[in-house]
């Protein structure tokens, strides 16, 4: 039996451990692939960066379930990161439904570790889930305290000091959408169409395109679409100098990269061997027709 023949019956087996082995190396030992930030991650990026202590707050929201933390997970973190270092006040909702709060519990308690003199209700306000989807939207634009009425940790809003002067849209600066659903479009009629907030987001990668309308139309302010729209705002947080974490979305893109990389070798390789060993039949079938 020839290679090819070899090749097109190899067992399944082989190839999951093949794809196994180029997605753990590069999780143990990151790669440093090279990364080109695109236009709407970097837009999302710039404005924020032009943003300080003494502008109008980021509200930031948490809107996707655990099956999407690895796509997601990074680009709110990366956020947070940006807003603390900067100074800007960020105010992170625990999403529109409750599936959400403990994703946005875990990603607060990690950023907020890694700067221990930033303080909750002074520098950043964690806002807890309540009912009512497109009525919460609303609602915000006409005071968020009486909305909420605490924070997640039970602390009334009008209390933090971070809160003083913030009462609806028009002390927010840019809503800040990630999700795992079609929300941001829910962000785009009832906040920025009815109160004239800026909105950007960030999506999964199999969302992403149903998205560029919006972003070409202006609507959106930028985007993060997927774990390469995640990888590249953890890349520009780094060409500035600002804290990055540990960049799971760069670590990620290293191992997706040469997993596809690898399935494109086999179905190359898969082809070759179809049409070699094809042939191959065909001329040993016309020898014995010779014969």
């Amino acid at each position: 039996m020839g290679f090819w023949q070899r090749l097109l019956q190899l067992d399944r087996k082989w190839i999951f451990l093949g794809i196994a082995i180029v997605v753990i190396i590069p999780l143990i030992k990151p790669l440093g692939l090279p990364i080109k930030p695109t236009k709407p991650v970097q837009d999302l990026f710039n404005y924020i960066d032009t943003l300080g202590p003494q502008s109008d707050a980021i509200f930031l929201v948490c809107d996707f379930d655990p099956s999407l933390m690895p796509e997601l997970m990074p680009m709110i973190q990366s956020i947070l990161r940006h807003c603390l270092t900067k100074g800007v006040p960020v105010i992170l909702h625990g999403g529109l439904y409750p599936a959400y709060i403990g994703i946005a519990k875990m990603a607060i308690d990690e950023v907020a570790a890694e700067f221990p003199e930033k303080k909750s209700g002074e520098d950043y306000v964690f806002l807890g889930f309540i009912p009512g989807v497109t009525a919460v939207i609303l609602a915000i634009g006409i005071d968020i305290a009486s909305t909420f009425k605490t924070d997640y940790y039970g602390v009334p809003i009008d209390s933090l000091p971070m809160m003083y002067g913030i009462k609806n849209y028009s002390d927010i600066s840019l809503v800040v959408d990630i999700s795992g659903s079609s929300s941001p479009e829910s962000w785009l009629m009832y906040g920025q169409e009815r109160y004239s907030v800026n909105v950007g987001l960030g999506c999964t990668a199999v969302s992403a395109p149903s998205y560029y309308a919006f972003l070409q139309s202006g609507q959106f302010v930028g985007m993060m679409g997927g774990m390469k729209g995640a990888a590249e705002y953890e890349e520009l947080l780094a060409r500035k100098g600002y804290p990055a974490g540990k960049r799971p979305a760069t670590t990620g893109m290293d191992s997706q990269s040469f997993a596809h990389l690898l399935i494109i070798l086999l179905v190359i390789l898969g082809n070759i061997g179809y049409f070699v060993v094809r042939r191959a039949e065909r001329k040993a079938g016309m020898e014995r027709r010779k014969r």
